[in-house]
């Protein structure tokens, strides 16, 4: 397939991916640092759990409303606000005096981290179609994909520098950096001309209208539940990696390089595949290596259910190609169902993927992780739900064929191309 590929700025990949890296950096490099906040502070491990928990409690709330703000005012103003708040929220956090006022600075990160993830979305969909479209979303989820692993390693060094408190300075200044290189780097992608009103009462009737467009839902639950069949792994790292494999904690990239591998490797692959093949041909060959790696998950635990390195831990890498293969070509599906409210439709999406991580996170690893058969299990779930999904949104497709605007015309016509 061919593509006019608009010139966006190189800058771009880069951007994006900075601001799709906080989420993760906010999580996981304060993990390192518990021990000496909760000696600090005189709270212990229930107290430090809060943490976590209120800032993904608000992140999964304002998720709703980033992309929804950004389809109002455009794109920038709410990256740029977001990254400046979450800077502020961030110097409060290492200045906190108190635990409670350390908890407050957190949800506040929490509120603004998503308006990078969310609106970046739509940043992408709104500068490019089709293909070219496909393959900077692939490159800016090939940079993400490392930072889950590194920012446990970098919150750990940063410990030395500063105690616990170097790492909410770090967080401040790669997010005072990253709104500064928005004002001078970023431009507008969503026009005036194509901006709807911020107005709460047509917000709820928006996203209603969301679960009336018969293949939204099942590229919703297919774009949203596939890193659910992996992410059962890395929620599940700490019970496999000390009780299962019987390591320390220098053995998690036993884990984690893997994943990292498989991610990084599938979002080039993607990038790559969509020169030359259909997004039905990418996502399905998402799906074969997904499915492969599930086949291998099974074969092991039934052969050692309590795992051998490294064959225990190699399918991680084809489930991570699998993903990062199917990921962006269903986001694009996903956002280009309403044109119009693609920062709406990219908040919905970020919305259902932190409720259902949580879920993964909280009920599923814990019942799952005795051994690495029921992980397998869960994941070959997971991942059979996200492929159903996909062949319910071609049945959606052939009995009530979509009439998308002509700049759209190319990425879903393609959907339609014989595989």
């Amino acid at each position: 397939m061919t593509d006019a590929a608009p010139t966006v700025p190189r800058s771009l990949p880069w951007l994006l991916a900075g601001l799709s890296m906080i989420g993760p950096f906010s999580i996981d490099a304060v993990f390192p640092a518990f021990p000496l906040i909760g000696g600090h502070f005189a709270v212990d491990d229930t107290a430090l759990q809060q943490l976590i928990s209120v800032y993904l409690v608000t992140y999964g709330a304002m998720s709703l409303f980033h992309g929804a703000i950004s389809d109002a005012i455009g794109r920038k103003p709410v990256i740029v606000g977001g990254m400046l708040l979450y800077a502020l929220a961030s110097a409060g956090a290492a200045l906190s005096t108190s635990f409670a006022m350390l908890l407050g600075c957190r949800a506040l990160q929490g509120a603004c981290a998503g308006a990078g993830l969310v609106v970046g979305r739509a940043v992408v969909r709104d500068s490019l179609q089709g293909a070219a479209a496909q393959r900077l979303m692939s490159r800016v989820m090939m940079i993400f994909g490392v930072a889950p692993v590194i920012a446990p390693m970098v919150g750990a060094q940063l410990l030395w520098l500063d105690g616990w408190h170097g790492i909410f300075w770090l967080l401040t200044a790669f997010t005072v950096f990253m709104a500064m290189a928005l004002i001078a780097l970023l431009g507008e992608t969503h026009p005036p001309a194509s901006r709807t009103a911020f107005v709460p009462r047509e917000l709820v009737a928006t996203y209603l209208s969301f679960g009336r467009d018969r293949p939204f839902l099942p590229l919703l639950i297919s774009s949203t539940i596939n890193f659910c069949g992996l992410f059962l792994f890395i929620a599940s790292a700490p019970r496999i990696v000390r009780e299962l494999l019987h390591l320390s904690a220098q053995g998690f990239p036993w884990l984690f390089l893997p994943v990292v591998v498989g991610l990084v490797f599938g979002a080039w692959l993607s990038g790559r595949l969509a020169e030359r093949h259909s997004v039905a041909f990418t996502v399905n060959l998402g799906y074969a290596s997904m499915g492969a790696a599930c086949v291998l998950h099974l074969a092991g635990g039934l052969l050692a259910p309590r795992g051998v390195l490294p064959w225990s831990m190699l399918p991680l890498v084809l489930h991570g190609i699998g993903v990062q293969l199917a990921f962006p070509t269903l986001t694009l599906l996903l956002l280009d169902r309403f044109p119009h409210r693609r920062g709406g439709a990219s908040s919905v999406q970020a919305f259902v993927s932190l409720l259902l991580n949580a879920g993964v996170a909280g009920v599923l690893s814990p019942l799952l992780s005795t051994s690495l058969l029921p992980l397998a299990l869960g994941s070959c779930v997971l991942t059979a739900i996200g492929w159903l999904a996909w062949r319910w949104y071609h049945v959606t497709l052939r009995e009530e064929p979509p009439s998308p605007p002509p700049r759209d015309v190319e990425l879903q016509a393609q959907i339609a191309e014989p595989r």
